[in-house]
């Protein structure tokens, strides 16, 4: 099968993104209380730009499987939800104290610690309002509260919030590798893998049976995305990435250039490309088109921000 021309895959992501953008805009203009600081700090913290790679993934896995993009919005913006409020909740001074997201200021810096709190956990409980009632054409009421297990599973101490407790824990100490990676597995890794699965889970017993495959590509471009920041930390021009350079050093925390080497890292994530590329060639094999997971793959590596 032949790779995905680079405009052609930079064409669809911007399709999601923009599709994602507009559900989510909507239907938190639906919300009551329109006019508080917490409604706003929410939309601003949603909608202050990204790449929106996790409903991406969600959108990809799902058509990939035959399923419509309508039976994908819900979900696709559930798991954006849980990634804005955590973004939230990371730059708050209790954590990250981050003044900068995305070339702009943080959620707390514009509306407050306050709002931004409560924005974070309002976000939180409306990806699971999304899920559990938002129209989904096709999908089994079986298969949404698979979605809504998955999702709470990879949010919580098993996955993001957990990763999360690890990494402040492990911050001013040198971890190896292998906790490193534990870190990362849970912070970055869980919620990839969600989206992922949210996509699959849309299709009915056909993503059931494709889950062992799409789990192993999860885990290769989930941990790949982090290594790929971490060499961001280092070499990334901080007016592409909108975060302060260095920030890793400042915070004194373990990355994969500090433990393996700048070289060694980026090695290290051309092979995880491989091992994602790898995961998905049983699913080309039964005749699924892989080729935007596979352009997804390489983004993961390539990207500058």
């Amino acid at each position: 099968m032949s790779e995905q021309h680079p405009d052609a895959f930079v064409r669809q992501q911007r399709q999601a993104h923009d599709r994602v953008n507009q559900y989510l805009l909507t239907s938190l203009d639906a919300l009551p209380f329109a006019d508080l600081p917490l409604a706003q700090a929410m939309k601003y913290g949603t909608l202050l730009g990204g790449k929106r790679l996790r409903p991406f993934l969600t959108y990809a896995v799902g058509e990939m499987l035959g399923v419509s993009l309508d039976s994908l919005d819900a979900p696709a913006a559930a798991v954006e939800c849980i990634h804005a409020y955590s973004l939230i909740h990371d730059d708050l001074p209790a954590m990250d104290d981050d003044d900068l997201r995305r070339g702009q200021p943080t959620c707390h810096i514009k509306f407050g610690e306050g709002n931004a709190v409560l924005a974070g956990d309002a976000l939180q409980t409306f990806a699971f309002q999304l899920l559990s009632s938002a129209s989904m054409p096709n999908v089994s009421d079986k298969d949404r509260i698979a979605m809504i297990a998955e999702l709470a599973y990879a949010s919580g101490l098993a996955g993001m919030c957990g990763g999360q407790a690890l990494d402040l824990d492990a911050e001013g100490k040198r971890v190896d590798l292998i906790s490193l990676e534990r870190i990362h597995q849970h912070k970055t890794g869980a919620l990839i893998r969600a989206a992922i699965r949210l996509g699959a889970y849309a299709a009915g017993n056909k993503g059931h049976q494709a889950l062992v495959s799409l789990d192993k590509y999860a885990e290769s471009i989930g941990l790949a995305f982090q290594v790929q920041d971490d060499i961001l930390d280092v070499i990334g021009d901080s007016t592409v990435t909108g975060k302060r350079q260095g920030a890793d050093e400042q915070h004194e925390k373990s990355t994969y250039p500090s433990l393996l080497g700048l070289d060694a890292a980026q090695q290290k994530a051309k092979e995880l490309y491989q091992d994602a590329i790898t995961a998905l060639e049983s699913l080309q094999s039964q005749g699924y088109n892989t080729e935007l997971l596979r352009a997804l793959a390489n983004f993961v590596i390539e990207r500058k921000s």
